[in-house]
């Protein structure tokens, strides 16, 4: 690459008020009346989406491949064709009151990345490509990423084909009926590294008033459901002191999941979600309470760390009150730290280009986690009001959704070449 063309690739620009455009276009495909998108996945909603998206690919000159999980791979050739692909992307389902940025700004983000090299006629050394993967949500069918776990071989093709919704409609069922059942086997399609720009979807950037988040990683997730097992009572003859109160134990525990998270600071989380007491009765001391825990950190060791930590504090809790406390896990996600590669690619971009930045982890899953055990991947946030997704109100600046599409580019471009 001479110096004129170096200095021409530095300058570059992605056309933030043709980003926002069509972002708007596409949030008028299942659009709600508080401002929001209901559009589930496999739905004709969804098929409206998927064939307006792809039909924007084919007007800027790439080719779209289906596979037979309905993922989207739209092309921009490379001059060394041969070479994986850069990719970026994400995903165009939406929660049932879901917002106008959540997965549909990473996919149009690289679809503007693309339009912009088209604009100033640059030629990547690799093929570039954005994806849209099927069924991210997990609303209407589970596992939740399935297109990209499907690709990802985390789980096979037959287990999501036979996935059904809530009217037995099955997911092969629906890919079929919308058209998007393709031919090409999942995880066939190479990949060289993958990058995916998305919102944060929580309130750190925020907080500390930064335009970019450079993700590191994504937090390791275990679930668990947890048992404390008592006697009911009549509320008013049981004296205090002679009570087995299911409740009042497994209060105490659920305000340890909290501590628990504090103890294993900066990226512990602890939560407790779901809360079922039995008898539920006003009169009657709880005999057996069963509530969710949610713990998450960076590393597997730390999420192994939090594990010992509350299986402690109930072991020491079930001695001192003398009811049962039993802890059983009930899914684990591992940690998926991202490349560094990548990782850096996204870090220079934000400080070639000027953007406040601070590195960040992801606290939410994402289809980039799936990406990220076959080739180097990272992911690029940016804030959102309040810290609010998966709302009908969830909401970006124009700023910053033009600031995440050029750390895209200049991150894509740094691995994908520049042809002299």
């Amino acid at each position: 690459m001479d110096t004129k063309t170096k200095t021409n690739v530095d300058a570059l620009r992605i056309d933030g008020e043709r980003l926002w455009a069509s972002l708007m276009e596409l949030a008028k495909i299942g659009a709600t009346p508080k401002g929001g998108v209901c559009r589930l996945t496999l739905t004709d909603l969804d098929k409206q989406g998927r064939d307006l998206v792809t039909r924007w690919a084919r007007e800027a000159g790439m080719t779209v491949t289906i596979d037979r999980i309905g993922n989207g791979f739209m092309r921009r050739a490379g001059r060394n064709d041969s070479l994986p692909p850069v990719v970026t992307g994400s995903h165009i389902d939406t929660q049932p009151t879901g917002g106008k940025f959540d997965g549909n700004y990473g996919v149009l983000a690289g679809l503007e990345v693309v339009r912009t090299l088209n604009d100033h006629g640059i030629q990547t050394e690799a093929p570039i490509e954005v994806a849209f993967w099927t069924n991210e949500e997990g609303s209407r069918f589970v596992p939740v990423m399935m297109g990209s776990g499907v690709f990802a071989k985390a789980f096979t093709l037959e287990h999501a084909y036979a996935a059904t919704d809530t009217e037995g409609r099955t997911v092969k069922g629906e890919l079929e009926r919308i058209g998007y059942i393709g031919t090409e086997e999942p995880g066939a399609h190479p990949i060289g590294c993958y990058f995916e720009t998305h919102i944060e979807q929580g309130p750190v950037l925020e907080d500390h008033d930064k335009t970019i988040g450079v993700v590191t990683g994504v937090l390791g997730i275990r679930w668990y459901d947890c048992v404390v097992t008592g006697m009911e009572a009549h509320a008013g003859p049981t004296p205090m002191h002679l009570r087995k109160d299911a409740l009042q134990v497994a209060a105490r525990l659920m305000q340890e999941v909290v501590a628990c998270a504090h103890r294993h600071p900066p990226h512990g989380r602890g939560t407790v979600g779901m809360v079922q007491v039995h008898p539920n009765s006003r009169n009657v001391i709880p005999g057996r309470v069963k509530f969710s825990i949610d713990l998450r950190n960076a590393s597997d060791a730390l999420c192994d760390a939090m594990d010992a930590d509350i299986r402690g504090v109930a072991a020491k809790l079930a001695a001192e009150t003398g009811l049962a406390i039993e802890i059983t896990q009930v899914s684990a996600y591992p940690a998926q730290p991202f490349h560094a590669d990548c990782v850096d690619a996204v870090a220079r971009a934000a400080a070639q280009l000027g953007y406040s930045n601070m590195p960040a982890v992801s606290g939410a899953g994402h289809d980039a986690v799936y990406m990220a055990r076959l080739a180097p991947a990272g992911m690029i946030f940016i804030p959102c009001k309040d810290g609010i997704s998966h709302n009908e109100i969830e909401d970006a600046k124009p700023e910053h959704i033009t600031a995440g599409a050029n750390v895209l580019l200049h991150a894509m471009l740094e691995r994908a070449g520049v042809a002299g």
